[in-house]
């Protein structure tokens, strides 16, 4: 060959290779090895980072042929998604003939990059004959109580009118659309991962050879943390709010109380009160705003005094609820109690709204004055102002606080995390439908299995 001619020589070997079903998979006794790229969103067109990936999968796949290995090497589509329901819309057509006519263009250009795929193994994730077993999967996450349907607050795009994760909210705005992300209150349905926060936090010790900085961003994700679940009776009320701290021995140093906007008791608290008027305006503020804006650190915290007390029940101390756009219902019980001596974030709320700080933990061998301090002291030390607990260390005061708390009814150790069960219904229409009859009489009903798929409706506008 004088020159290489691939418009000649790759059409040629490429008719070849599937005429011949040249990379199809056998099942005879070879040794076995799975090869599988992540799957293209089919939005019509290849890019540099598909050719990228894709042409590493093949490499190695042909290299493993070579060795001797019968390689599955297979190809898909991730189908569905809000993206290809707004671009079918924005050009007037249905969802399905987009993402199919897309899928065409696309299969056509993989084939000509000349990668090794078994094409009969092909698969599209808005088949009805693919995501019969998605839904499959979801009646046996249901009957065995790991899916469930709750009303929750939720990251809410008024433009895509659709669900956002926290991940997809970028500086307040839609990740698809920058349009300003609610908060809203609406009937999900999630998985109980959280039964599972110890087992994946155990199974990262498992993973020999994974970058030490990728492990602790999952443990992070995960986030146990260990401490005391402790309830502050409401005064003038049966009611109590349940709090998670990690520094019980810090109780002593609570000079207020500060309740999410979502939190159930705060409607309560306020109605028929001279405060009502003002903390329904600011819960309304509050939770137009999204959940990662308003744990960001540039977030000015803000609070309103509900006009109720609450009881520390280590010292019998009142201290003052409030309600703040900073606490988030879905992480903890909703309730933070304030320190401001011992936790930066507590200190500067404290600040802005003139509440009381008192120091109950001292450095080894020195004290704290709350009027000269300009920052929280978050480390551990020795106990102070807290009563019979005085003099302890932070390790033994945390002990012998959560068994008094035990002891007296109003708290116990705890473990929380940080992990949160997996809102998985967050597409619009072009989704896989949940397998679930809505009955007036009955409530949920799961779908009989000899009846799936349920297939979406095509008659849509």
């Amino acid at each position: 060959m004088a020159e290489y001619n691939p418009q000649e020589t790759e059409p040629k070997w490429q008719s070849f290779w599937q005429e011949n079903s040249f990379y199809r998979t056998d099942d005879h006794g070879k040794k076995k090895y799975y090869v599988l790229e992540m799957f293209p969103y089919p939005s019509g067109k290849l890019h540099m980072g598909h050719m990228r990936v894709y042409t590493i999968g093949d490499v190695l796949a042909r290299y493993l042929r070579m060795r001797g290995y019968s390689v599955l090497h297979p190809m898909g589509w991730d189908a569905f998604g809000l993206p290809a329901e707004n671009a079918a819309t924005l050009r007037q057509v249905h969802p399905a003939d987009w993402t199919y006519a897309n899928i065409a263009v696309m299969k056509k250009q993989l084939k000509a990059l000349g990668l090794s795929y078994d094409w009969d193994r092909e698969v599209t994730t808005c088949a009805p004959d693919y995501y019969r077993w998605t839904q499959w999967l979801f009646l046996l996450f249901y009957k065995r109580g790991l899916a469930y349907r709750k009303k929750a607050a939720v990251n809410w795009c008024p433009r895509c009118e659709t669900v956002l994760a926290n991940e997809q909210v970028e500086d307040g705005g839609c990740w698809r659309c920058g349009e300003g992300v609610e908060t809203k209150d609406l009937e999900q349905w999630f998985l109980r991962i959280t039964d599972y926060a110890e087992r994946l936090l155990e199974d990262l010790k498992l993973l020999s050879g994974w970058p030490e900085r990728v492990r602790a961003m999952q443990e992070n994700w995960i986030g146990k943390s260990t401490g005391a679940q402790i309830s502050f009776p409401v005064k003038g009320s049966d009611k109590q709010i349940e709090v998670f701290t990690t520094r019980p021995d810090t109780l002593c140093g609570v000079t207020y109380m500060v309740l999410a906007a979502e939190h159930p008791l705060v409607l309560e608290l306020v109605s028929g009160t001279p405060q009502e008027e003002e903390v329904r305006a600011f819960v309304k503020k509050t939770r137009n705003l999204s959940e990662v804006m308003r744990v960001a650190a540039e977030m000015v915290k803000e609070g309103v005094f509900t006009g109720a007390f609450c009881q520390n029940p280590l010292n019998g101390e009142e201290v003052p609820v409030l309600v703040g756009n900073y606490v988030l219902m879905g992480y903890g019980s909703g309730a933070v109690m304030g320190v401001p001596a011992h936790d930066q974030r507590d200190f500067e709320f404290a600040q802005k709204h003139a509440l009381p700080i008192r120091v109950v933990i001292n450095p080894p061998g020195g004290e704290l004055r709350p009027e000269t301090m300009r920052e929280a002291y978050e480390d551990e030390g020795v106990l102070a102002n807290s009563g019979q607990f005085d003099g302890l260390a932070s390790a033994g005061a945390k002990e012998a606080i959560t068994a008094h708390l035990a002891a007296s009814g109003w708290g116990g150790a705890k473990v929380t995390y940080r992990l949160r069960d997996w809102l998985i219904s967050r597409q619009r229409y072009w989704g896989a439908p949940i397998p679930i009859i809505y009955c007036a009489t009955c409530g949920p009903v799961a779908v009989p299995e000899e009846d799936l798929p349920v297939e979406l409706p095509r008659d849509v506008t």
